[in-house]
This record gives structure tokens, sequence and C-alpha cells, in this order.
């Protein structure tokens, strides 16, 4: 008699982008840092704009703001890559230079940019102050959390162990803004010694590029979070066991790094563009589908959600090939004999 095939187990390493993916600032981040100026008697907006509330402000208001940060920040990167560790600056005085030189076109004669303004910008942005979570986030996490704690089968959620993580292009600011937005974040990190998993963990682990030194889509990025779980497999089983999904909301950065790390992949898009997308109703599920164009100027076929609470219909099975339709229908006729 044939030995039975032991079943195997149903585990997933579920991996997530940071910024506009879990959560988001609470207030456009040029119009934050405007207005902290504006109490610290830096003018960077019009006399019509700083009598409004802020929240009624427009993107043209604080533009110029914007075009700003985004020369500071870029400035910075050059001159101090990976948020300044590569020189040994180090993320605080990193995001201290990105301030100062935001405000710098702002600033009248003689006048500095208070250390006050930017201890508060700082704070702003380690934590739930600047930042708040997204509802379908919020969703999915409790989702997991009632998978975690006992099994039953009104949980949408059908796999047998979920371990959770974070891979973001980002500094060391990211585990204290998720645990301050709500979520239980582990301490585990790249090069940590903490091998065992707690069922109470939202959030096993954080990967970022600060870190690794490495920025998606780099396929390295993604092999630390798989190198964090083989580490911890005594408690977590084999390494083999488990599908490997990454969720994200840029297309090349995450949907097509973490594919080409091997990892499965779904784009997370919450802009309203879905009447564009094609849904794959003959597939019998939910998720649906759009046609890209990638960097290499191939087109492929991606799967999307609108939120992350759909998550709960993924599965393997729904990756599709990337042909387009027409072109798998001449295949499958050229196999068959219709065409040469």
């Amino acid at each position: 008699m044939q030995a039975t095939r032991p079943l195997a187990r149903k585990n997933l390493l579920l991996c997530f982008d940071a910024f506009d993916t879990l959560y988001k600032p609470n207030l456009a981040v040029p119009a934050a840092y405007a207005f902290a100026a504006q109490r610290h008697g830096i003018s960077c907006v019009a006399d019509d704009t700083s009598s409004k509330p802020v929240e009624k402000w427009n993107v043209k208001d604080y533009e110029p703001v914007h075009r700003s940060f985004k020369q500071a920040f870029k400035h910075q990167s050059a001159e101090n890559p990976n948020y300044g560790k590569v020189t040994g600056l180090g993320a605080e005085r990193w995001w201290a230079n990105v301030i100062r030189g935001t405000f710098l076109p702002f600033l009248k004669p003689q006048q500095e940019v208070p250390d006050a303004l930017i201890s508060e910008l700082l704070k702003r942005y380690s934590s739930s102050e600047g930042y708040k979570l997204f509802p379908d986030a919020k969703a999915l996490f409790d989702i997991l959390r009632q998978a975690q704690n006992q099994a039953s089968s009104e949980n949408p959620w059908k796999w047998d162990r979920t371990v959770v993580g974070v891979i973001s292009n980002s500094d060391d600011r990211v585990p204290s803004v998720l645990s301050s937005l709500g979520l239980n974040v582990a301490s585990r990190r790249v090069g940590s010694t903490i091998q065992h998993v707690a069922v109470s963990e939202d959030i096993s682990f954080v990967v970022h590029s600060y870190d690794v030194g490495y920025e998606k889509p780099d396929s390295r990025i993604f092999n630390a979070a798989t190198d964090i779980l083989a580490a911890s497999s005594a408690s977590l089983g084999s390494i083999d066991d488990y599908k490997r999904l990454y969720v994200g909301d840029s297309l090349n950065h995450d949907y097509i790094g973490a594919e080409k790390a091997g990892w499965h992949a779904v784009l997370i898009d919450r802009h309203g563009s879905e009447k564009e997308w094609r849904a794959e109703t003959e597939r019998k599920t939910p998720l649906q589908t759009k046609w890209v164009e990638g960097e290499d100027g191939k087109r492929k076929k991606i799967v999307v959600v609108n939120g992350l609470d759909e998550l709960v219909n993924w599965h393997p099975k729904n990756k599709w090939s990337g042909e387009r339709p027409g072109r798998r229908a001449q295949r499958d006729r050229s196999r068959s004999g219709q065409e040469p």
C-alpha cells in the first residue's frame, strides 16, 4: 500500500508596504509643515490662506512648501543616502536637515528655523499624531486577530497560520508609528535574535531599507523578510510550508519588485480607478485584475484590491499568467492544430 502523503499546511507569510498601504498622513504633509511653521513665525502661505483653518487649505495654497520639501528631500538623499545611515548622520539629523531645507526659501533676513519647530515635526511624524490607519487595514487586522485567537468556520480567513510583516523603504520610525496606531508590533528586526513568535502579535517583524541598505524593488529587501521567517522556523515550522504574499500601492516598487523576488503580489488601489479594471468574473473571485505596462514595456495582468480586507479572497491560484486574452486564445488554437 502506498503511504499517504501528509496534507500540506496552509501557512502564509503576509507582508505589507507601510506608507499609503497601512496608514496615511492625517493631514497633507506640506500643509502640516506650513501650518506648524506659521506658529513658529515662518510664513509659507498667503495671508488669506493663513487666516483659514488648515483643513480648508487646498493644494495650491501649500504647493510652494510641497516643491521646497521635495527639493530638500532630494538633496539630502543625494548628500546622505539611506536617511543618513550611509554617512553616519542618522535618520533624526537627516530629517532635521530636510526640515531646515524646506523652510529655507521662506525665511526673512537673519531668521533661522527654530529647533522647536524641528522637534515638533519630528515628533508628529513618529506617531499617530501625524498618521491614521486606513479603515480597511484595521478591518483586516481584526479578522486576523479573530483567526489567531480561535479557529471558526465563520471566520473568512482560511489560512492555518499567518505571519505578518512590513517591508518598507523608510527609516526606523515605522514600528513606533504602527504601535501608536494601535497595532501590536514585535521588536523583531533585521539581525534580531528574537525567534519566538507570539499569537498576540499583529506584526511579527518590520524590515526597512534603513536597516537592510537596499530599497524596493531590490530583491534583497524581500529576501531579508524571508530570512527573518527562516530564523524563526523553530516556532513557526518549515519556511517551505509558507506561501509568500506582498501587498503595496506601487506597481514597480511593490508589485513587480515582489514578483521578481519570487513572491505573490497584490496591488492596493483606493483611488477610485476601479472603473478602468476588468474583473475576472469567470474565475469566480471578487479580486480584480488590470492590464498595465511595466518598466520593460511589456503588458501584464496584475491582481488588484480596493481595500486590504478583500485579501480574505486571495489564494495563490488567483495568480494569472499575465498573457493578454487574445494572445492566450491564439496560443491555444495553435496547440490544438487550428493555426500553424
